[in-house]
Formats: C-alpha cells, sequence, structure tokens
C-alpha cells in the first residue's frame, strides 16, 4: 500500500462493466453481496459503446435505405438520400440510452460504481488508478473478484488504428462521412457484417482474407447465401491473401497483400488464386482480423492467476481460475466471444460467490451472425452430432416455400434443424435466412428443454410467419413435412 492511500474492502470486486461484468453485478447485489464494479471507459463495455449495438443500429438503418431503394418489384421506386450525420446521431442516441440504463440498474441494486483502472497487488488486493490530473489512486481489499475486462481488436503488423486511414471496428461505426472506397482485411462476421453496411451506403469494398471462404468456422451451405447476397452487393473478395503494408497515394492509400501460401481454413489449407501480390487502392482500410483478450493491463501474475498462450483466462464450468477465488467471464475467459456467453458467465459467477450450485452450459449456447441474410445457430451441426455418435435425423425447410418469407422479399436461406434419430431429441440447428437470430431462439429452448422432434413438430404455429418454417423443418425430419418435399 502506498503511503497516503485510501483503502477501503468490499466482498466482490468486478473488474469491467461489460455484458458480462455489470450482469455480474446486477446479480451480485440481487444476492445481497457487497459489491464494487470498476470500470475505465464506459458502462456497457464494447458491445454497448463500440460493437453489438452500434453496429446493429447502422446494419439497420442500411438496410432501410438500401430495401427502399431496392423495392421496384413491389412497385415502389424510390432513392433515398442518407445524411450519415443523422444517422451517426441516431446511433449514439440508442447507445446513450442503453449505457444511461446500465449504469442505473447497477445503482438500483447496491452497486458500487468506481471509475478507474484496476491492477492486482496479490490475490486480495487491487489498486485502482482514477484517470485526470490529480485523481490519484486507492486501494481496494476484496474476497472474491470477477475478471470481465473484454476484448480489443487484434492489430497487424503495419497497419497502426493510430494511422487516420487505417480504421478498427469502432472507428468504423463513427466515421463522419462515407468513404468512396474501402478496403476491408478479414472475411469474418466482424468484417462482413461492416462490409455490407458501407456497400449499401455506396461505398465501394474489397475484401481480403487469409483463408478459402467468408466466416470461418459456419458450414458451407450456411455461408452461401451470405457470400452470394454480398457478390449482389458489389463487393468484391479475394481469399488467400494476408495484407502486409499500406501507403499514401496522391488521392487515397493503396493496400498490398501478398498471398498467404499455407493459411490454415477450418483444419485445411487456403492457397492465393494468383502468385502475385494485390495492390488495392482505396480511401480507407479496415482491419477486423477478430479480437484479443483484455488481460494483459491486469497484473494477474501479482495474484497468481494463469493464463493461456493467447492471454484468455482458463476457467472452469463455474467460472472460477486457477485462484478459486478469483473468476473470469466474458470474452476475456475465451472463446466463444458472445456478449450473451458473457453474461449469461455473469450471473453464475454471482451465483457461485453467494454459495449457490450454479454452472454454465454451453450446450444451448446460440450465436448470430447479422449479415444479409443473416445466419443463427445453436448447438450442434449434422457433423459434430455424428462425430459424437449419434444417428442423426435431418429436417430442412426452405425459407423459398415460406409465405410469410416470400411477402417479405426475403426467402433465401433454410431452417435446419438436427435430432437424433433414436429418441428423436434436437441436438442442434442451423438457420440462414430473415430474422435468423431471432429464430434460432426457439431450438435453442428445444434443446435446454430435451424436446423431441414431435414436440417441435405439434407445437401450432401462427399463420402467416417465418417460425413456421422451425416446425416444418421439425416435420421434414420425420418426414411429414407439408409444404416441402420430405426427403
Amino acid at each position: 500500500m502506498v503511503v497516503g492511500d485510501v483503502t477501503t474492502g468490499t466482498d466482490v470486486l468486478i473488474i469491467g462493466a461489460g455484458p458480462a461484468g455489470y450482469v455480474a453485478a446486477i446479480r451480485a447485489g440481487q444476492l445481497d453481496l457487497d459489491v464494487t464494479l470498476v470500470e475505465k471507459d464506459a458502462y456497457g463495455g464494447t458491445c454497448l459503446n463500440d460493437g453489438c449495438i452500434p453496429s446493429k443500429a447502422l446494419i439497420t438503418a442500411t438496410d432501410v435505405a438500401h430495401e427502399a431503394g431496392n423495392a421496384e418489384e413491389m412497385g415502389i421506386h424510390a432513392d433515398p438520400a442518407v445524411d450519415l450525420a443523422k444517422m451517426m446521431d441516431w446511433k449514439d442516441d440508442v447507445v446513450g440510452q442503453l449505457t444511461g440504463g446500465v449504469e442505473k440498474l447497477c445503482k438500483a441494486n447496491g452497486v458500487n460504481l468506481l471509475e478507474g483502472t484496476a491492477t492486482f497487488a496479490d490475490e486480495n488486493t487491487v489498486r485502482v488508478s482514477h484517470s485526470g490530473e490529480g485523481q490519484g489512486s486507492e486501494t481496494l481489499e476484496f474476497e472474491h473478484a470477477i475478471v470481465a475486462t473484454g476484448s480489443r481488436p487484434i492489430q497487424i503488423p503495419g497497419f497502426d488504428y493510430s494511422d487516420e486511414p487505417v480504421l478498427d471496428s469502432t472507428q468504423a461505426l463513427a466515421l463522419d462521412s462515407v468513404p468512396d472506397s474501402m478496403v476491408i482485411v478479414g472475411a469474418g462476421y466482424i468484417g462482413m457484417e461492416l462490409a455490407g453496411v458501407y456497400a449499401k451506403l455506396g461505398t465501394d469494398v474489397t475484401v481480403i482474407e487469409m483463408l478459402d471462404s467468408i466466416l470461418p468456422g459456419y458450414d458451407d451451405d450456411l455461408k452461401r447465401p451470405v457470400k452470394q447476397r454480398a457478390n449482389d452487393l458489389g463487393i468484391d473478395f479475394h481469399f488467400g491473401y494476408a495484407a502486409s503494408e499500406w501507403s499514401e497515394t496522391g488521392d487515397g492509400i493503396q493496400v498490398v497483400a501478398e498471398p498467404a501460401e499455407q493459411a490454415a481454413a477450418d483444419g485445411g489449407q487456403a492457397e492465393a488464386v494468383e502468385d502475385e501480390a494485390l495492390e488495392l487502392d482505396a480511401e480507407k482500410v479496415l482491419v477486423a482480423v477478430g479480437r484479443e483478450p483484455v488481460s494483459d493491463t491486469l497484473d494477474l501474475e501479482e495474484a497468481g492467476v494463469e493464463t493461456d498462450d493467447r492471454g484468455f483466462i482458463q476457467t472452469d464450468s463455474r467460472t472460477r481460475s486457477n485462484v478459486e477465488h478469483i473468476l473470469a467471464v466474458g470474452d476475456v475467459a475465451g472463446e466463444p466471444m458472445l456478449a450473451h456467453k458473457g453474461s449469461t458467465e455473469g450471473q453464475v459467477a454471482a451465483e457461485v460467490i453467494a454459495g449457490e450450485p450454479s454452472a454454465v452450459d454451453y450446450q444451448a449456447m446460440p450465436a448470430a451472425v447479422f449479415t444479409e441474410p443473416e445466419i443463427g445457430t445453436v448447438g450442434m451441426s449434422e457433423a459434430e452430432a455424428e462425430e459424437a455418435g449419434f444417428e442423426t435425423a435431418v429436417g430442412k425447410f426452405p425459407f423459398r416455400a415460406s409465405g410469410r418469407a416470400l411477402t417479405t422479399g426475403e426467402s433465401d436461406g433454410f431452417v435446419k434443424i438436427v435430432a437424433d434419430d433414436e429418441q428423436g431429441y434436437v441436438l442442434g440447428a442451423q438457420i440462414v435466412g430473415p430474422e435468423a437470430s431471432e429464430l434460432v431462439a426457439e431450438l435453442g429452448l428445444a434443446i435446454e428443454l430435451g424436446a423431441t422432434l414431435e414436440d417441435v413438430a405439434s407445437t401450432v404455429h401462427t399463420h402467416p410467419t417465418l417460425s413456421e418454417a422451425v416446425m416444418e423443418a421439425a416435420e421434414n425430419a420425420l418426414g411429414h413435412a407439408i409444404h416441402t418435399l420430405n426427403r
């Protein structure tokens, strides 16, 4: 302890107020624990301020503009004018409403809010440095700690986010003008979502990717409609290339991409289509090659907390690190980096500290990609189920056979259900199409409850709705779908 420091104590110290941290704080407050939540930037973390919420706001806004300008077959002729400044103001208002709500909820549940940066001094003490000249620091002793410091964009050599033409995802969500052209490095979910946003705003978008396809980790049949829609938007792709450098030109920048000779792709190899380097002219370059945990700023070694070689804090099913009274939740605790996964872990961590028999069950953890069309998945894929030893029953229903999908003008994609053939239990689902992120929740519930194909198929769904596709996919797996041919 530094002489002159103020030392205070708390039952539960939580470092980071993103979806994992603030949920842990609120739940711990509900359980009558004395809770202190330390945040250095903004309540709500990356998700609310710089990620999930602002990106979905811009996706929605650009979708509205694009659909209005491309609805001739419905008899609608329009040429929307986009006011980007006004769009960004609206996005910021949404963010402000949610982050303000987080702060109010924390206070209402008795959480002590502390602004600053926390670092471990030992396994029961942190020092909190306050920002601003003359603000100083203080020492905080705790019985339990929850690390929820999240993640940050990975930076690749030669592309410094402090250089004006080089953007990370946060900066790409706050531009004050629409770039004429943009190179996006990385075709994962962040790169693909933002490629769609800027293509719909009129930007000439080029995506370069080290691997051999978009959205690594997703099945080809899910990716195919997304790639086709991106092509329809005029997005260009170069697979098997890695960005190596950029330089200024007379009217913008030039990005150089070298062949990635042996880039791993879902267990395979990706090879460049051409042997020569690419030289791509653009106004901006967005680097979206993934995220890394924020664990190197915490002095974890002082508390004896171990990380893996990527910097993730290893935890058990009860979110405990190797130091039992120090827990970790959210992105800093490992893949998948999903806000709802972090929130679930945050609730579990608070309940574990309170002595409840709580643990995280990842079996029905959904994931979504907000591309056009959307992708939603939960549970096992067909290949994963077979690898786990199940004899599978698979049902599929195309949105082109859905009356409601046709009336929305969005009929690409399908619902696919994977079940255990012997017992009929739903094991997983993959959806690509309109509102996939919403529809997948029904199948997550089915997995959580141990529902069978018969349960889903016999549940009456409102007509006409997109959710009927879920019912029909279950019926297809049983061999008696009405509106599509059965296998």
